[in-house]
Formats: structure tokens, C-alpha cells, sequence
């Protein structure tokens, strides 16, 4: 367990503790300091000088009772491979933090098509999309077709460039096919390995079938890698601006309905 605290102090003199249950990968890198992204938004929560930052880590999460986790005032826990879902949940349950994160929903995570459901119930624009869900790995299902630039679910068509993602959110897998008028080829996007998060292949055309996936319109960015994660910041500053008495109705509650966080 690793305590992040800064010397200035709030009006009654304690600081609102902020536990973050998350695995160790998320906030670090290997056995360096924080990483980037997640390390800037807790040194930034402290350097408003009234939250004090608990990191659970690992051996906590994984290996201690949730009666010896650390006590905290607010709570930020995510999911990701190998997180204890339940765990979290249950710990939620006895000491009643407050949840910038609604721990309940996070199931949803694990698969792409329920995430995309969510979206489009809260108004959540998402690219035109269509699924093709197979029951066993190469299944021939009768709405689906393929040619060299595009194709076709349930009548409707994409054409190339586009996105194919598995359903199974744990898959990070993810495929962008290229037009013959571009010179065809397929670009698989990954988690990091060192300074990779990508591999062009210049042979592949087709599109894969031993799974169930989401086929979506190709969003250009320019190169642009974009993830929400500041949102996790300012939802813990605004939220907890507004309910600084500690212990006190907002026990339990948590920052939006049906609010999804991923990485």
C-alpha cells in the first residue's frame, strides 16, 4: 500500500483519503514511478492539497480480506485482466465509500456489445456499426458476406477502410482493413509492447472469422491515439467539492449512473 500526501491541509484539517483500487499495471510501469497518464491525474489530485491518495496495490487487491483494505473516504477502482470484480464490489459494500465509478455496471466491460448497448442507452454517439456473432469459430451465418473492399451484415455495408473488433472485451485485438485503392493490407492495433501498439501486415485482406466480432466505420484522427481519462480527475474534483462532509448521506453513491470506466 503506497500513501500519496501533500503538507497542505483542507479547513478541518484532514484530508478526503481517495482510495485507488486498480492493478499495479495501471499505475505503473514495471517497478518505475506512476505511469503517465494515471500518475498525472493523481499528482494532480494532489496538488489541490486536500486529498490524501491510497494506492491499494496488487498484494492487497489480490491477496488480503477486504476487512484489511485500506479505509477510505472515496473510491476509484476500475477493472482490468485479473482484477477481483467482486472483491471490490464486497469492500465497496462493508465500508460504503464513495464510488466515482459504479463498481455494479463494470461486468458490462467484458463484453464489447453490451459496452455499445450502454452507449446508445445514455445517448452515447458510437460509429454505425453491425455485429456478427458466431456460435462456434468459423460458423457460416447467412448475413454476412465479403469482397474485396467492403462487407455486408444483415444488408448493410461497410466499406474499407473499416474497424473489426471481438466482442470479448478482454481481446484487444483489433483490426483496421485497408481499400485495394490504397493498396490493401490490414493494420492490427494491440496492447503497448515496448514503444509498439501496432503491426501493418500488407498480405492480409480478409477479414477474420474463428470469433464473433464488430464490424464499424473507420474514424480518422490523424494518427491521433484519443482515450478518456482526465474525466476520472474532474469527477472526483466536482463530485467531492460538492460532498466534502465526510461520513456523511453520500455513502455508497457514486459519481453518474451507469458510468463505465476503461483504459
Amino acid at each position: 500500500m503506497v500513501v500519496m500526501t501533500s503538507s497542505s491541509q483542507i479547513k478541518n484539517g484532514e484530508k478526503i483519503r481517495i482510495g485507488v483500487c486498480v492493478m499495479e499495471k495501471k499505475v505503473k510501469c514495471d517497478s518505475e514511478a506512476s505511469s503517465a497518464p494515471m500518475g498525472q491525474i493523481l499528482e494532480r489530485l494532489e496538488a489541490f492539497g486536500e486529498f490524501e491518495v491510497i494506492l491499494f496495490g496488487d498484494k492487497v487487491i489480490l491477496e488480503h480480506p477486504v476487512e484489511s483494505w485500506p479505509i477510505c473516504d472515496c473510491l476509484i477502482a476500475f477493472y482490468s485482466s485479473g482484477y477481483p470484480l467482486e472483491k471490490a464490489k464486497s469492500y465497496a459494500f462493508l465500508r460504503k465509500p464513495y464510488l466515482i465509478n459504479d463498481l455494479e455496471p463494470q461486468h458490462l466491460l467484458h463484453d464489447r456489445r453490451k459496452v455499445y448497448e450502454r452507449l446508445e442507452m445514455f445517448g452515447i454517439a458510437v460509429p454505425r456499426y453491425a455485429l456478427v456473432n458466431r456460435e462456434y469459430p468459423y460458423q457460416e451465418v447467412d448475413y454476412f458476406t465479403e469482397e474485396d473492399d467492403f462487407v455486408e451484415v444483415h444488408g448493410e455495408r461497410f466499406w474499407k477502410p473499416f474497424v473489426e473488433k471481438p466482442v470479448d472485451g478482454d481481446d484487444h485485438s483489433v483490426m483496421i482493413y485497408y481499400p485495394s485503392s490504397a493498396g490493401g493490407g490490414m493494420k492490427e492495433l494491440f496492447r503497448k509492447v515496448g514503444n509498439r501498439s501496432s503491426e501493418f501486415h500488407p498480405d492480409v485482406r480478409r477479414v477474420r472469422r474463428e470469433g464473433s466480432y464488430i464490424y464499424e466505420e473507420f474514424m480518422p484522427t490523424g494518427g491521433t491515439d484519443v482515450k478518456v481519462r482526465l474525466g476520472v480527475m474532474v469527477q472526483v474534483v466536482r463530485t467531492l467539492a460538492r460532498h466534502q462532509g465526510k461520513n456523511g448521506s453520500n455513502e455508497g453513491t457514486h459519481a453518474s449512473e451507469g458510468s463505465l470506466t476503461s483504459t
